[in-house]
């Protein structure tokens, strides 16, 4: 392997570069400082920021680390802009208006990418020139195989924006198996579940130490599935449910004569908390101006404008990725956001929480089963199920797998860096990543 090749996994919420030390598989993740710890996780977002040098204004920006703390400290006005993965397949969102100036989304996403690379070279001690980078088996919001293929144009042309002069793309849950692989003594007919932000992606692969030995067919891949549905969907559903109604949702507004209920469709930005540096538009800011003046409670509303104005999205997601996850260990869990004046507290039961995503896992269970069933594959025919990614961990989803395939043939582990580490061992031999290439790669 050429020492210029790493995996990227480039997540909706975290992204992580690995490299393989040699043939014997040893894989290094590059280490990222965050708050005077150690991560192996890189943020995928962006802050940004109009700072004066030498008499002039320019846009400075930091990602990853560097620009969470930036945002957490800032004492300028700044934009904080996250999950850009999940508008590559919109045809209509090209671009956003930051401080004045049009920007593309991949310009946005090589911001990112350029300085996860730069961080890697430093730690690595070589100039990183090329990738084997994951990819969903379905980008949020495709609905076609067109565009799905226009997403996958629009992240490698940030990745080339970014620096890197080649890029192959893999499907993140076909990386996570040949890191599961990586632990194997036997060969298993496997059920890969990659979980993100963004999506869950499902592949049927056959792996194991014979296969790695004679190489890769196109008949070990039995298929793949994957649908835009994952960790942001749940997220939203606890915004909906414990957030929203304190800043305003279902609550009415007086229009001359009339009572009408104050427009939902702000609420549902909000509940896509990548989507709520987008209201601060300043034609939605005024709207909301004008709904406040309006409102029966308007101190709702002016809770949400100085959510949106003071852009506390990270903040809000932060609160609400700590109850996810404590709800994934306690029957119930406390939900605190508090923020200047902005206090809200509320009290999440994990029953409850699973009524509200149940159309969510719902829709998981059929895209496993059609997976199943287009591969006419059983279940009892799987040998073992490793899953990988955050929503992983959520119990309605494991019991999903469960149910079907039974505990005792679920895996897990490496739940956040699994996919990089797979895509530096694809990456290790430059003849065997081309047969990767040409039996998996969907561009």
């Amino acid at each position: 392997m050429s020492s210029h090749t790493v995996g990227v996994d480039f997540g909706t919420t975290n992204s992580s570069i690995a490299r393989c030390m040699g043939r014997s598989g040893a894989v290094e993740l590059a280490r990222f400082r965050q708050f005077g710890e150690i991560t192996e996780s890189w943020r995928s977002l962006l802050y940004l920021e109009h700072i004066r040098e030498h008499g002039k204004i320019r846009l400075a920006s930091w990602s990853g680390p560097e620009g969470i703390e930036r945002y957490l400290s800032r004492e300028a006005p700044g934009r904080l802009v996250q999950s850009l993965k999940s508008f590559l397949s919109s045809r209509t969102l090209q671009s956003t208006e930051i401080f004045g100036r049009r920007l593309k989304i991949e310009d946005l996403i090589a911001r990112i990418l350029g300085d996860l690379r730069e961080q890697a070279e430093r730690q690595f001690g070589v100039p990183i020139t090329s990738a084997v980078a994951g990819r969903p088996v379905r980008f949020v919001g495709a609905e076609t195989d067109a565009d799905d293929l226009y997403a996958e144009a629009r992240l490698r042309a940030a990745f080339q924006l970014a620096g890197f002069e080649t890029v192959e793309f893999v499907p993140e849950p076909v990386a996570a198996a040949h890191y599961y692989e990586s632990t194997l003594e036997r060969d298993e007919l496997i059920l890969i579940g990659d979980f993100g932000g963004g999506t869950s992606d499902f592949s049927l692969i056959r792996v194991g130490p014979t296969i790695r030995r004679r190489g890769r067919t196109s008949e070990d891949l039995l298929g793949n599935a994957g649908i835009g549905i994952a960790g942001d969907a749940f997220d939203a559903r606890i915004v909906r449910h414990l957030v929203s109604p304190h800043l305003g949702a279902g609550t009415t507004m007086r229009s001359v004569d009339k009572i009408l209920p104050v427009p939902g469709w702000v609420y549902a930005k909000l509940e896509r908390w990548h989507h709520l540096s987008l209201l601060k538009a300043k034609d939605t800011m005024d709207l909301l101006r004008s709904v406040k003046g309006q409102a029966l409670e308007p101190a709702k509303i002016e809770t949400l404008i100085q959510l949106v104005n003071e852009d506390l999205g990270y903040r809000l997601h932060q609160a609400v990725q700590k109850t996810k996850s404590q709800l994934s260990i306690a029957a119930v869990a406390p939900f605190r956001f508090s923020d200047g004046a902005i206090e809200i507290n509320a009290v999440a039961q994990r029953s409850c929480f699973e009524s509200w995503i149940a159309e969510e896992l719902a829709a998981i269970e059929g895209c496993v089963d059609s997976l199943l069933g287009n591969a006419n594959v059983d279940s009892a025919a799987v040998n073992m199920v490793f899953l990988t990614g955050g929503t992983s961990f959520v119990p309605a989803v494991r019991r999903i797998f469960e149910r079907r395939f039974g505990a005792d043939r679920i895996r897990a582990g490496s739940e956040f860096t699994s996919v990089a580490r797979g895509l530096a061992l694809m990456a290790i031999d430059r003849s065997a990543a081309s047969c990767e290439s040409s039996t998996f790669h969907r561009g």
